[in-house]
């Protein structure tokens, strides 16, 4: 009996370790960032100087948890499309600076 409670704390203690990629659920509820967005989070953090060394001892924790989850959610990070706010207003600016290259901005003369 006591064998059996503790592989099933276990299961539920490594089952929760498995979700718990903190980077890549922080990544997946913003806009679309293409593919292993946590790992990629994680990763710039570990990799920046101006990080104190406890986020870093944080990342460097949860980063194979992030890395299982981000693979996880390949599928849905290649098939989905995003529709924020901020995927919206990156596109619509993408179009004005494509006009402003084809049509110069006006000359501004001194008064």
């Amino acid at each position: 009996m006591m064998i059996k409670k503790m592989l099933v704390t276990l299961t539920m203690c490594s089952g929760m370790a498995l979700v718990s990629g903190c980077s890549s659920i922080m990544s997946h509820t913003g806009g679309k960032e293409g593919t292993y967005p946590g790992t990629r989070a994680s990763a710039t953090m570990i990799s920046e100087s101006d990080t104190n060394w406890g986020t870093k001892s944080l990342a460097i924790l949860d980063m194979p948890f992030t890395a299982v989850l981000d693979t996880v959610l390949l599928p849905w990070d290649l098939f989905r499309k995003d529709n924020s706010v901020r995927s919206r207003v990156e596109k619509s600016e993408k179009g004005t600076q494509a006009t402003n290259a084809v049509i110069p901005p006006a000359e501004m003369t001194a008064p």
